[in-house]
């Protein structure tokens, strides 16, 4: 059975509906041909040229990925520029770029889920619903059945990010019951997970007012980075496309990037004096 780029589109579209996606987001094919033949697919949280060199190499030809190649209307392709170099190599690569951003954030069994499970929440809710999808939704709150000491949960939670630090507004409580977390940028939710009763909220891109509120006001505020708190997901997206072409008999060679990386690091007095 020939597999085109149409077949992928409503199989993304099973997974994560594009109609959740927020007005201001572009999802679905950003380059390519729908009418073109599929026969492996490569998955990046980011749209970068590493990324498509990874997928020649690996003779890909289809790169998914959770951040859209081309978000806001561009008045010009410059190819000096990263993004503009980006689209150059896949139009002469032949190469189709699909984008499932907050489609997947807001799915049931998408970006967030993904990391409550991680983080071993149970009763795990959308923070914030959607009223036309069941489960879906923007963050999730979710509680332990038992509570967690700030030591256990901050151990789980640098494991799960595979950061070695995080950035806290206000104080982590000394026992953890309940968690809310929005994975990406998700500042603006967090008084709502406070009102929610949240014992804190992790999320990423923290502003610094929400910072100055967090801490006057003594709520718990975490930044996870918005690559850590999301690519966690693109694996669980890989088992859901591996899962529905199983079920529809088609030979793909589904992969998730090996050369990803975070773009941030951490420098501290000791590695640079």
């Amino acid at each position: 059975m020939i597999v085109t780029i149409s077949n992928i589109i409503q199989c993304l579209d099973e997974i994560a509906p594009f109609g959740m996606a927020e007005p201001w987001d572009n999802v679905g094919l950003i380059v390519g041909n729908r009418n073109r033949e599929v026969k492996s697919i490569l998955l990046g949280l980011d749209p970068t040229n590493r990324l498509l060199e990874e997928a020649v190499k690996k003779k890909a030809d289809t790169v998914v990925t959770h951040h859209p190649a081309i978000f806001k209307p561009i008045p010009s392709i410059d190819t000096a520029d990263p993004s503009g170099s980006f689209l150059e190599k896949a139009l002469t690569s032949r190469l189709n770029i699909l984008a499932c951003h907050t489609n997947f954030d807001s799915a049931c069994n998408g970006v967030n889920d993904a990391f409550a499970e991680l983080l071993g929440l149970v009763e795990v809710k959308p923070l914030v619903p959607d009223a036309s999808h069941e489960g879906s939704g923007m963050g999730r709150i979710g509680r332990y059945q038992t509570a967690r000491s700030k030591q256990e949960f901050l151990d789980l939670l640098l494991d799960v990010l595979n950061l070695d630090s995080v950035q806290v507004a206000g104080l982590v409580p000394d026992k953890i019951t309940t968690v809310a977390l929005c994975g990406g940028s998700g500042s603006d939710f967090a008084e709502l997970a406070r009102s929610s009763g949240a014992d804190l909220y992790i999320s990423a891109e923290i502003k610094h007012n929400m910072g100055r509120w967090a801490d006057e006001i003594g709520f718990c505020i975490i930044d996870g980075t918005h690559y850590a708190t999301e690519k966690p997901a693109m694996r669980l997206l890989a088992e859901h496309l591996r899962h529905y072409s199983k079920k529809q008999g088609w030979n793909l060679t589904i992969s998730e990037t090996t050369t990803e990386k975070h773009p941030f690091s951490t420098v501290d007095k000791k590695s640079y004096g």
